[in-house]
């Protein structure tokens, strides 16, 4: 089960550790490697971006946008064909498994403030992508 912790990151199945907003990308590796292979990929805007498939999930892990940023986000995407059947390998956010029961069900478990859908989300009754990304520095901006 992989547990999304916002503000902080993503704790992976069997112990393999957390993904923490601000790793190394090494580091991050090295975590999501004890789970399955890891793919180096390319994605604008990220300084650094990998892959991984388990189960019935593909995993990406970016990068900030600066040479040797930090971890940055975590995506979970499932192929678009499987959005008429519940995911297999769970990913939880406050108790509730978002790709095990359809969109509607997960609105409803989850408080109002904490989810909002984006219209068009899904193709099916089960949403294909979550993303968790870190948190903005907002001391930049608060004067």
């Amino acid at each position: 089960m992989f547990t999304l912790l916002p503000g902080v990151g993503v704790e992976l199945p069997h112990g393999a550790g957390t993904l923490r907003f601000g790793m190394p990308e090494h580091d991050a590796q090295w975590a999501v490697s004890t789970l399955a292979d890891v793919r180096e990929s390319w994605v604008c805007g990220a300084a650094w971006a990998f892959g991984a498939a388990y189960g019935d999930l593909v995993l990406g892990v970016l990068g900030g946008p600066c040479r040797g940023a930090g971890l940055a986000e975590v995506s979970f995407e499932r192929p678009g064909e499987m959005a008429d059947v519940a995911g297999h390998v769970p990913v939880v956010w406050a108790d509730v498994d978002l790709f095990g029961y359809p969109l509607a069900e997960v609105e409803a478990a989850l408080p109002r403030s904490a989810y909002a859908p984006a219209p068009g989300r899904t193709a099916g009754p089960y949403l294909t992508h979550v993303r968790l990304t870190a948190p903005q520095d907002r001391s930049a901006t608060d004067h």
